[in-house]
């Protein structure tokens, strides 16, 4: 193949063990790993994995037939700093469709070597397991043996006798008589015997031999039981190991099942035939006993697999129970130590360790973990700071480079409300998963939604289908929450006054709690979730870790302009980039962007505010249709906080086509201001919904008439 030139005209097949050593621009065979709503995972190698983004797809990804163990093929197009691969889309999707193939070795002397048809890379595991069958072989061997001591061996002593009779004829006259020439038959004959019997004796000494090979081999010693965080002293070793199958999936080679025990999970490798599933009736939540060689692949451990027996009654208890125990033992957070001095937060710690204790358990049991927040500044402080817990527990607990996105989704809301349009989307893709993947139900993290009767319908949905369910939030719950939650967060269930808590800073004090190592990196994140009168210990633990008063500020203006744009995406790197990588300079530039976009709106807003005085009480009323740019930043509600706090009225009401904002000095029970408006507009159509935001919704058509209504009855509160 000296005639292909370009990389583009063949594909690869790597064989490194780091994404580092990938060639952006060719085009690599790879394996389905598996599938997400944003994609699809590609093995390239063991421990290298990339991300076919749905975007890159030349067709919409629930349409794509590829199923996991699929071989494929996809263009490296970026290798990032942090190890993570994007791949694009290759049309070529056949070996027979590239001018070529290569070998990619980076640190062997294979490398840039063309694939010839009978070469299929290096053999994926070097045992098969036993109950295997193997009985076809060992008879052509047998017929084999019996054919050269039976028709061969005749053949062969006649040979003998005839040479025999050749060289006596050389000395001897060459007339026989006939009692001579019996004789000689006799002794061919004798000699054919002899010949056959000796060759038959070496046939049965061989089966001899190996029946006493198997007799040895069954009466080994069984390998000892160890604990799997005990694998990387044992490399090399035949070992035993128990525990749960918490995931099998179909690579292009070998089964790779995950075994879970009371210390870690690792990788075990099966081997029948490439592509062909190993123990088929061996599936998740199975518990087993497995005897294997620990080896180290591309530089992470596995266990190729010899025997894998399913467990039962007696046996099966005994490995249920220790992982229940261990369970138990390492989920369960030691203390549980607020992050500053604050009487809100300490007020549930035994809340918090029971939400951590849910969260560790998830990552302990390989089931996802799904985080739901607001799309705020403030949302997004608490749901990074669960994430930043989170995701090196899912990355010690798991070989799998892409464990962390297989096992823990942050998902946005642009309303602060759990209601039935994300319920169904999470539902969704919980069952699509379960089915695909057979992946457990997840653990739904509800951080600063979920907390009021708006999320019932939703929250119960997610119980229908037995999806455990935390809700954490700084504001008050509704009674009827608390039966809706598996575990609930709030201050409101205690009798100490939470007013002065955010859900930026409970999120904070929660991960602490989920992964202390982590703690220093949390110092920052209340203050930063405070748009103004954040509490002084927020404010000096931000100060001791670098972050002081203007510093906080361009985060939050950062996170808060982020936030708006594609609010229903999680921004994993950007918002990790803002508030854990950033020296500054990053924050910095997107923040003059939010100042400039929010200053020129509220200066505009300002210029056109109608002042009211009702019942003494300053009101200032905008109509933001009219005074504000639709469908572009700031939002309503963010430019009703803005245009609050400039403006100087008790009272401040922005409303557009069918809702309306309200911002008050104080407190505001914006339910009972909707049920007052209703019945004085009651054809309006009056409904308090996300109530975190002081939102109401209203029909169209009667706008001024309950804009009227709503401003009388939040005046009635002052």
């Amino acid at each position: 193949m000296d005639w292909i030139t370009h990389d583009e005209d063949v594909w690869f097949d790597f064989r490194g063990d780091s994404p580092e050593q990938l060639t952006p621009g060719r085009f690599y065979k790879g394996t389905v790993d598996g599938f997400a709503d944003f994609g699809v995972f590609v093995d390239l190698a063991p421990g290298v994995t990339g991300l076919l983004h749905r975007s890159e797809l030349d067709q919409r990804l629930e349409s794509l037939d590829w199923e996991s163990g699929d071989t494929v093929f996809v263009q490296v197009k970026n290798v990032r700093s942090n190890g993570n691969i994007d791949l694009g889309w290759s049309i070529r999707q056949s070996e027979s469709e590239f001018r070529g193939a290569r070998v990619h070795d980076p640190d062997g002397d294979a490398d840039g070597e063309p694939i010839e048809a009978e070469d299929d890379g290096p053999e994926p595991v070097k045992k098969t397991p036993k109950g295997v069958s193997t009985k076809s072989r060992a008879t052509n061997g047998t017929e084999s043996v019996e054919a050269e001591s039976g028709v061969g061996g005749a053949a062969a002593g006649a040979s003998e006798a005839d040479a025999d009779s050749g060289s006596e004829s050389s000395d001897e006259p060459a007339e026989t008589t006939a009692d001579d020439a019996a004789d000689d038959v006799e002794v061919a004959a004798a000699g054919a015997a002899a010949s056959t019997a000796a060759k038959a004796e070496e046939a049965n000494e061989a089966e001899s031999a190996q029946e006493s090979d198997a007799e040895a081999d069954a009466a080994e010693e069984p390998p000892e039981r160890v604990a799997i965080d005990s694998l990387g002293d044992r490399v090399g070793d035949r070992v035993r190991i128990e525990g749960e199958i918490v995931g099998a999936r179909q690579t292009g080679g070998p089964t790779i099942f995950e075994v879970r025990d009371e210390t870690a999970v690792v990788d075990c490798a099966a081997f029948v035939e490439a592509g062909v599933r190993a123990y088929p009736e061996i599936g998740e939540g199975d518990v087993v006993r497995l005897d294997g060689e620990v080896e180290l692949r591309r530089g992470e451990l596995q266990v190729e697999t010899e025997e894998l027996t399913e467990l039962t009654d007696e046996d099966a208890e005994a490995v249920e129970q220790r992982l229940v125990d261990a369970l138990a033992e390492r989920a369960r957070p030691d203390s549980v130590e607020p992050l500053a001095d604050h009487d809100a937060v300490a007020a549930v710690t035994d809340q918090l360790a029971d939400a951590a204790e849910a969260i560790r358990t998830a990552v302990l049991q390989s089931r996802p973990i799904v985080v739901r927040h607001a799309a705020t500044a403030d949302g997004y402080v608490a749901g990074a700071a669960v994430e930043r817990a989170v995701l090196p527990l899912i990355r010690d607990e798991h070989a799998r480079a892409d464990a962390e996105y297989h096992f823990f989704t942050r998902r946005p809301l642009d309303d602060p409300v759990y209601g039935m349009d994300a319920a169904t989307n999470d539902v969704t893709q919980m069952l699509q998963d379960s089915e695909r993947h057979d992946e457990k139900l997840p653990l739904v993290v509800l951080v600063g939604v979920g907390g009021t009767t708006d999320s019932l319908d939703g929250l119960g949905l997610l119980g229908v289908y037995g999806a455990s369910r935390v809700v954490v939030d700084a504001d008050e719950v509704d009674t009827e929450v608390v039966d809706e939650a598996s575990v609930l967060v709030s201050p409101s269930l205690t009798e100490t006054d939470a007013s002065d808590l955010s859900t930026g800073a409970l999120g904070a004090n929660l991960a602490s709690a989920v992964n202390e190592d982590i703690t220093g990196d949390l110092a920052h994140l209340p203050a930063v979730s405070y748009w103004d009168d954040a509490p002084g210990a927020y404010v000096d633990l931000a100060a001791e870790a670098g972050y002081d008063a203007d510093r906080t500020r361009e985060l939050r203006e950062a996170i808060a302009l982020e936030a708006y744009y594609q609010s229903y995406q999680d921004k994993r790197e950007l918002i990790t980039d803002l508030l854990f990588e950033d020296d500054g300079g990053l924050a910095g530039h997107v923040s003059e962007q939010f100042r400039s976009k929010l200053d020129d709106e509220v200066a505009t807003a300002q210029a056109n505010l109608e002042s009211r005085s009702v019942e003494g009480v300053d009101v200032g009323v905008l109509d933001a249709d009219s005074y504000s740019h639709r469908f572009d930043f700031p939002p309503t509600s963010l430019l009703a906080s803005a245009l609050h706090r400039r403006n100087g009225h008790a009272v401040t009401v922005v409303y557009s086509t069918d809702e309306l904002f309200v911002r008050v000095d104080g407190d505001v029970d914006v339910r009972t201001a909707a049920r007052s408006a209703s019945e004085a507009v009651p054809e309006g159509g009056v409904t308090a919904v996300g109530v975190r935001q002081n939102r109401i919704e209203f029909l169209s058509g009667a706008r001024e008439d309950v804009v009227d209504a709503v401003v009388d009855a939040v005046v009635d509160q002052q």
